[in-house]
């Protein structure tokens, strides 16, 4: 039998103290082999997480069937206060389902969803949540500036773009060429040469942003969850296109575009921690904690996109776009 009343019931709403959240998936089985660095990955990615969000961001971290060192160390983060939470799966559920599904979890306006190998570097917050307010009809947006990424996953931004919503140029960014290939050294890509090369430029209101993006790192708003992405569950491990399926084609299906901020704000790191790694971490913690909250829209609408038409809307948009931007 019951005695007296649940004290919650006279309480009034709760009220939510922060408006962006980060969220990580991290599966390490074991400390050896490809694994045997990846744990000081983890580290590095969470620490720089850390030191460059402001208050009102928060951390998850989901644990997806790690040994018990890194299951160890993930309770004591939250017992620090590093993270505000944290999901224990006992075996991998795959890397999808555990990112998706702590993501809907999250009562947050603005996600961002990161790989266990992604170094935060200060400025990447405010950056990203700037392109969101400044520029209307923003799906997504990664702190990694990828310059060759300007079709991928990108119908949606070509139609704003064709439409004249948005201007759009081609421009040498310098300033973003040793980055560049940093990010291309980290995944085995053949580094750039040429320091003058173009690239794609979104410009709106005199905020400039790069057309298109990798998906290791991206800051989507929340209700694209329950709109465009799958509600099934993926089932994969990893790979085999889940990521396309659940991440990049759900943001071009929403009508939305996807974005890069115009200056590199994150690196990818891969498995390996290297001395560049530490000491830009060192930076991060040279400079003043970010404190101030974000000034963000509070505006999170509904969409229903329709799914009829859309590869070959997309095929003739891609084509219109091609003659009338050569590159």
């Amino acid at each position: 039998m019951r005695v007296g009343m649940n004290p919650q019931k006279k309480e009034n709403k709760i009220d939510l103290k922060s408006n962006h959240r980060i969220i990580i998936v991290a599966f390490i089985p074991k400390l050896e082999g490809y694994y045997a660095d990846i744990f000081d990955i983890l580290k590095l990615s969470v620490n720089s997480a850390f030191t460059t969000k402001n208050n009102d961001c928060e951390i998850t971290l989901v644990n997806n069937g790690s040994c018990k060192i890194v299951t160890d160390y993930l309770n004591q983060l939250f017992e620090d206060g590093i993270i505000n939470c944290v999901v224990h799966h006992k075996e991998n559920i795959g890397k999808i389902d555990a990112l998706i599904g702590a993501a809907r979890m999250a009562r947050e306006e603005f996600i961002t969803i990161s790989d266990i190998d992604i170094l935060f570097v200060n400025g990447w917050q405010e950056n990203i949540e700037k392109l969101f307010n400044s520029i209307p009809n923003v799906g997504s947006v990664s702190p990694i500036s990828v310059r060759t990424l300007h079709s991928y996953a990108t119908f949606s931004t070509m139609q704003k773009i064709l439409l004249k919503k948005v201007n759009f140029k081609l421009e040498t960014i310098e300033e973003n060429f040793n980055n560049y290939n940093r990010f291309l050294e980290s995944i085995n890509w053949k580094k750039e040469q040429n320091s003058k090369l173009k690239w794609p430029v979104i410009e709106y209101n005199n905020i400039k942003a790069i057309m298109g993006s990798s998906h290791q790192i991206l800051t989507i708003k929340r209700d694209l969850l329950f709109t465009t992405i799958p509600k099934e569950p993926s089932l994969t491990l990893v790979g085999y296109n889940s990521e396309y399926e659940y991440v990049d084609l759900p943001i071009d299906l929403s009508g939305k575009m996807r974005l890069a901020t115009y200056n590199n704000y994150a690196f990818h790191m891969g498995n390996k921690v290297e001395s560049w790694m530490i000491e830009l971490q060192k930076v991060n913690l040279s400079q003043p904690k970010q404190i101030n909250k974000s000034i963000i829209s509070s505006e999170c609408r509904k969409r229903n996109q329709k799914y009829f038409g859309y590869r070959l809307k997309k095929k003739i948009v891609k084509i219109i776009f091609k003659l009338f931007y050569k590159f």
